[in-house]
């Protein structure tokens, strides 16, 4: 089926830091019934294989990290007949992704159309996808909403922004550094805060005292208290990840106190689970980036060798857009 038996990887073999990442040879991958084989164009580094690789979510050892990527179909199994060799494909459910080859299930991968390149598709199928169920369902933005996004220069956070923009909000977003700021403020955001002293005041002055109808946090620990101080009465606060560590437990009576608020703490596998939802986020995504109403920013790439330092840079905050590894 394919010529070699052996293709390069990064495995986790004991929890730990970046360190913990090595580059080894597995055995080629073979698809199942049901199943694609890929060869890796391009494989995405997301905060989840860090929560994965340090053992905030548990996983077997050993373990290939990742779970995004795109590339070429190399074979197919039995049952499979919308999927061919040769075709073009993306994913953000595969496990072993940091791979030259994954194989998984042929309902997870989406279609790349033409105009869209493999890069591109690899850089959106998680943090874009994620983008697009935070706006059109943890919180459904609409015309005249104004809503604060954290880590706007991030690659969920860039991304989110511009759909914000599209869906007709102000948008009001946090970064760490001025550099970051011209990031943000190129991708739509009407207004930039740098750093996340004050970001409640801040973002009261910039409302009229009224705060926001919605706050999208991926920060976590650090920028909890502070979110939830920056959204109006009967807002939403919407916390979809924990870059710096997760929030601890908290008492609910504050959300009425702050104003009836809503929170939610949604995860990316409730919003594709079927495939047709699935298929219709990446055909949103892939349709902005093919008539230009999408950028994505590719901040990094790196050989699948350097999978360590891609790791520290993301953990360190010192990334814009996405994280690319290329096997």
């Amino acid at each position: 089926m394919m010529s070699a038996t052996t293709v390069p990887a990064i495995e986790v073999n004991e929890i730990g830091g970046p360190e913990v990442l090595e580059l080894t040879e597995i055995d080629v991958p073979e698809p199942g019934p049901g199943q694609v084989a890929v060869g890796v164009g391009a494989a995405g580094v997301n905060f989840i294989d860090i929560y994965q690789r340090s053992g905030v979510y548990p996983m077997a050892l050993p373990h290939v990290p990742g779970s995004e990527g795109a590339g070429s179909v190399l074979a197919v199994g039995a049952g499979v007949d919308d999927v061919a060799v040769g075709d073009r494909v993306a994913w953000e459910s595969l496990p072993g992704s940091y791979a030259a080859v994954v194989a998984g299930p042929a309902d997870r991968v989406v279609p790349i159309p033409d105009g869209v390149s493999v890069q591109q598709a690899a850089a959106v199928m998680l943090q874009g996808v994620t983008a697009h169920y935070l706006a059109h369902d943890s919180y459904r933005i609409s015309d005249g909403d104004t809503v604060l996004v954290h880590a706007g220069a991030g690659g969920v956070g860039l991304l989110l922004t511009q759909i914000a923009v599209l869906r007709g909000a102000r948008v009001i977003t946090t970064v760490s550094t001025a550099a970051k700021a011209e990031l943000s403020t190129a991708a739509g955001a009407a207004e930039v805060l740098i750093g996340y002293d004050d970001v409640d005041g801040r973002v009261r002055d910039l409302t009229g005292g009224a705060g926001v109808h919605a706050v999208y946090d991926g920060v976590g620990k650090d920028t909890f208290d502070v979110s939830l101080a920056s959204v109006r009465r009967r807002g939403t606060m919407v916390l979809f990840g924990g870059a710096s560590g997760q929030v601890p437990p908290f008492d609910l009576q504050r959300l009425a106190r702050s104003g009836s608020l809503t929170i939610t703490r949604p995860t990316l596998a409730h919003f594709v689970a079927e495939r047709a939802e699935l298929l219709g986020r990446a055909a949103d995504l892939f349709g902005w980036i093919r008539d230009g109403d999408l950028t994505v920013r590719i901040g990094a790439t790196h050989p699948l060798a350097d999978a360590r330092i891609a790791h520290e840079d993301l953990a360190g905050r010192r990334t814009t857009g996405k994280v690319l590894l290329i096997p």
